[in-house]
């Protein structure tokens, strides 16, 4: 049946074309209801009114409160980039720190409507890197259009005919007025201007009206600053997006703008600002909204923020966030090596810190990933899962330059940087006692670390029974968390097991600024080696002091601790191990002696259970009857629970999910024991615990496959324990 949708006009912008097949239209209706539909089941769409502001291209001027943003979504849906972009590189432009906050507020405005203004802020990497890896300026369909450093207004009076106005302030008496402006700019498209800036745009051709003079308000502290944005336009602003930015620091803003949040910097170790801080953050919902930016003090401030179980996500140097975001592609996981047989070894991995900072994975990581010594050794890289919403093309980036010694694990701890316990203040800033506010911010992380295919957490500094509990229960995509010994309790932090599943590991050392330490941390161990069963040491380099090119060196070093014995590993594959050798269940397709085998099929064998669902990477079959694929693990596991993923895990439409299919289990390959039976399945994972069955063969039959006949399998799991003697 075809739909016709009413929409308001002032919802227009709402509309968008989704990078899936076939294609999704995310509509908002006019009593605010979030739609998803096909676009091929739309007939038409009428309109409430007809009075609505377009530009000159034909765009719908967005206004902030008519942002389509879904509740599963970290930002809003942003139309595709325009075909022309244009740019700007404010430093060749020699722009004043309040120039540049200008600058990316007018980028936030226009690029709410549809992103056609990138900017060049930061010179650490390459600035062709990323408007590359997003498919911007490579051909004639997407033009990158340099606006003369010479002439920088130009650019603002490109889209002038998008802006209502100014916000005229002054840093006179506190620096905090370019937070209020950025602020108030956002929510009316308006431009935030000191008396010096504005002179610059009449000087230009461009005498905006001022909206709103802030330049008679007294008030000298950031207290002051924040409690009048607070108590004038707090209530205005989105709560889906908390901006927390050093004032005149240009990058976030345009994010924030564009969603018409408030941008604040309140240091919550002092008691005043500590209490406004927290009147916003309890207007904000745990499991959904973020704190976006940095803090004046790095523990107390994301503390502050784990208090109310909200994600922080560190990102004062990301830029061009309303671009990157636009890009709508889906993740792009990396298949995952299988594993050899687990012997009587040392087994040793090293992660590399400290990937929650989005700005460091847009930036410093960029040119550490191309040292030469990176590959040379298994390594573990902390990138943040917060880059699925911010900038899918940047995990792409990094993953397909992978290699297979390189894994990629979620830094602290999970979505965003939060921090349960602070263990240089001996100070849980989450309840120790319960799961209230870890159980929204782990249920939130489940769902991006699964996204972006992170099977390892890093945790700030360590966690509580009850905590440890919270992550066992909503993330099961996990195959291990790691928390920090900092040598400052009462003795050495030691590995547990919670909920007889996930182990928590401990890094020692953590933070290790040189190979050195490193090994010298681990030889407290390998001393005591015997050979008679496997051993398992973990520890964590500084990204700062310790590259991928200076590590290439620790394989030697260790192996003069204990010749021939020791063997760095992956993240996933420590674990795995861990497991196993723990008689803990595993995830047995993970195993190099693994045989699949399957009904007739279009791509490699192999893809049902590489570890990665994604395109490319996909079982796809349309045999007539039953579709199968079976697991042969040569030796028998106790069986407890496995997990199917279906097309949509690829960013594949809905509708080519497996609808009917089952899960089989033998000892002998003969005679076959249902464990699972599905019908009329539509979710994207299907995942089942069962209870223990020993079995060496586990086979999917799927009779009904997607909507267009074929059968998807992006990936099955099975997990499994080796039998106690």
């Amino acid at each position: 049946m075809k739909k016709i949708f009413l929409l308001a006009t002032a919802l227009l912008g709402c509309v968008h074309l989704m990078a899936q097949q076939p294609a999704n239209m995310i509509v908002k209706t006019a009593n605010g209801a979030v739609v998803r539909t096909e676009v091929t089941e739309v007939e038409k769409i009428t309109f409430a009114d007809t009075l609505y502001n377009t530009t000159g291209e034909g765009y719908r001027i967005l206004e902030a409160s008519e942002l389509c943003w879904p509740e599963d979504r970290l930002l809003p849906c942003f139309l595709p980039p325009a075909a022309v972009m244009n740019t700007l590189n404010m430093n060749d432009a020699k722009l004043s720190d309040e120039e540049r906050v200008m600058f990316c507020t007018l980028q936030g405005i226009v690029n709410r409507t549809c992103p056609r203004i990138l900017l060049y802020n930061h010179n650490e990497e390459d600035k062709k890197i990323w408007p590359t890896a997003h498919g911007l300026g490579i051909d004639d369909s997407h033009v990158l259009a340099a606006t003369n450093p010479s002439k920088p207004y130009n650019l603002v009076k490109m889209f002038e005919e998008e802006i209502k106005g100014l916000v005229l302030y002054s840093n006179s008496r506190s620096s905090h007025y370019s937070n209020l402006a950025v602020t108030i700019a956002g929510l009316d498209r308006l431009l935030p201007v000191t008396a010096e800036i504005r002179d610059k745009l009449v000087a230009n051709g461009m005498d905006f009206p001022v909206v709103e003079n802030l330049t008679s308000l007294t008030m000298t502290t950031a207290t002051g600053v924040y409690t009048y944005l607070y108590d004038n336009y707090w209530s205005r602003c989105s709560h889906r997006l908390l901006i927390s930015e050093r004032p005149n620091i240009p990058y976030v803003h345009d994010i924030g703008a564009a969603c018409g949040s408030a941008c604040v910097w309140l240091d919550p170790r002092n008691e005043d600002e500590g209490l406004l801080l927290d009147k916003m953050l309890e207007d904000m919902t745990p499991g959904r909204d973020i704190v976006l930016g940095w803090y004046p003090e790095e523990r107390s401030g994301v503390g502050e923020a784990t208090k109310y179980g909200l994600s922080s996500v560190p990102a004062d140097f990301f830029e061009n966030t309303t671009v990157y975001t636009a890009v709508n592609k889906p993740v792009k996981i990396p298949a995952v090596p299988k594993r050899p047989k687990l012997e009587n070894k040392v087994y040793a991995t090293i992660y590399i810190s400290d990937g929650d900072n989005i700005q460091y994975c847009q930036h410093a990581m960029a040119k550490i990933f191309g040292e030469s010594g990176r590959g040379k050794i298994p390594l573990n890289w902390t990138i943040s899962p917060a880059l699925v919403d911010f900038s899918p093309s940047m995990l792409n980036y990094y993953y397909g330059k992978a290699t297979t010694n390189d894994c990629f694990v979620s830094g602290p701890s999970g979505l965003g940087y939060a921090m349960p316990y602070d263990a240089h203040n001996s100070r849980y800033y989450a309840k120790s006692s319960s799961s209230e506010l870890i159980t929204p911010y782990t249920q939130l992380t489940q769902r991006y670390i699964e996204k972006a295919g992170l099977r390892v957490i890093t945790v700030w500094d360590d966690i509580s029974n009850a905590q440890r509990a919270a992550y066992a229960k909503n993330c099961s995509y996990l195959y291990g968390l790691t928390i920090n010994d900092w040598e400052r309790q009462n003795g050495r932090l030691t590995t547990r097991i919670q909920s007889k599943r996930l182990p928590i590991a401990v890094l020692y050392p953590c933070y290790a600024n040189g190979v050195d330490v490193i090994a010298d941390f681990f030889n407290r161990d390998i001393v005591n080696f015997t050979g008679e069963k496997p051993m398992f040491v973990t520890g964590q380099a500084t990204v700062w002091d310790a590259g991928p090119d200076k590590l290439a060196a620790l394989k030697e070093r260790l192996n003069t601790l204990s010749p021939g014995n020791v063997n760095i590993v992956r993240a996933d594959h420590w674990f795995s191990y861990f497991c196993e050798a723990n008689h803990l269940p595993f995830n047995i397709t993970m195993l190099q002696d693994m045989v699949i085998t399957s009904s007739p099929t279009k791509t490699s064998i192999k893809n049902a259970a590489n570890g990665s669902p994604s395109t490319g990477y996909m079982w796809i079959s349309k045999a007539t009857g039953t579709n199968w694929v079976q697991l042969d693990f040569k030796e028998s596991y106790q069986i407890n629970r496995y997990v199917v993923r279906h097309a949509e895990t690829a960013g594949l439409a809905p509708q080519l999910n497996s609808r009917d299919f089952t899960v089989e289990t033998s000892l002998d390959g003969e005679t076959w024991t249902t464990v699972g039976s599905h019908t009329n399945n539509t979710a994207p994972v299907t995942e089942a615990s069962i209870t223990p069955v020993e079995a060496r063969y586990v086979r999917v039959n799927v009779t009904n496959g997607g909507a267009d006949g074929y059968v998807r399998i992006g990936d099955i799991e099975v997990y499994g324990a080796v039998p106690k003697p």
